[in-house]
């Protein structure tokens, strides 16, 4: 099992996150600018994360590997402490795909999400065209696919978002503590 840190949001890491995000792999896929990449737009995101973490209104880190280098972003968003929910973004820096940072960040996050932030649901989706986050989401097995007719409203707030078609997958609490537990 790969070890990571998820670590919290700090101005140290603008230069790494900059660096790997600028790479047209990460860039296209999360429909970035040169300018949102940049070391100044990254310092801004960092800001911004770290006022929305404030408010309550997201959960983000910082994906350290074992020697503390920066391998990617995890963020639980749109925090709904009513609906106990939230929607899950992760991003991994290509040198390190395929290598277990993205299953790992996400067992590490979503146990958070349902212990210590007490959500009872997290979505996760994709853009229909990003095939990879789609299948790497779909080796997840807790994750419930193809809920868009289950969560229409969730759905619909998602492809507005993100301004093209996606899919919308769930992980439910229930199921997932169940499944962790058993792994552990």
């Amino acid at each position: 099992m790969v070890t990571i840190v998820l670590a919290p949001h700090q101005l140290k890491y603008a230069e790494a996150i900059s660096t790997l995000s600028s790479a047209p792999e990460i860039r296209d896929a999360l429909g970035l600018s040169a300018e949102q990449t940049s070391r100044e737009g990254t310092e801004g995101f960092i800001t911004f994360i770290q006022e929305q973490e404030n408010e309550g209104k997201q959960y983000s880190r910082v994906i350290l590997d074992d020697q503390e280098n920066v391998i990617g972003v995890i963020t639980l968003k749109e925090l709904n402490p009513v609906k106990k929910t939230g929607h899950l973004g992760t991003w991994i820096g290509y040198p390190y795909w395929g290598k277990g940072f993205n299953e790992a960040a996400k067992r590490k996050i979503l146990y958070t999400a349902f212990t210590d932030l007490d959500l009872d649901i997290v979505f996760a989706g994709a853009k229909q065209k990003n095939g990879r986050s789609q299948r790497a989401q779909e080796k997840l097995p807790y994750i419930k696919c193809h809920v868009e007719k289950e969560y229409p409203e969730d759905h619909m707030n998602l492809e507005a978002q993100v301004g093209e078609a996606c899919i919308l997958n769930v992980i439910e609490k229930e199921t997932f503590l169940k499944w962790y537990h058993n792994k552990e």
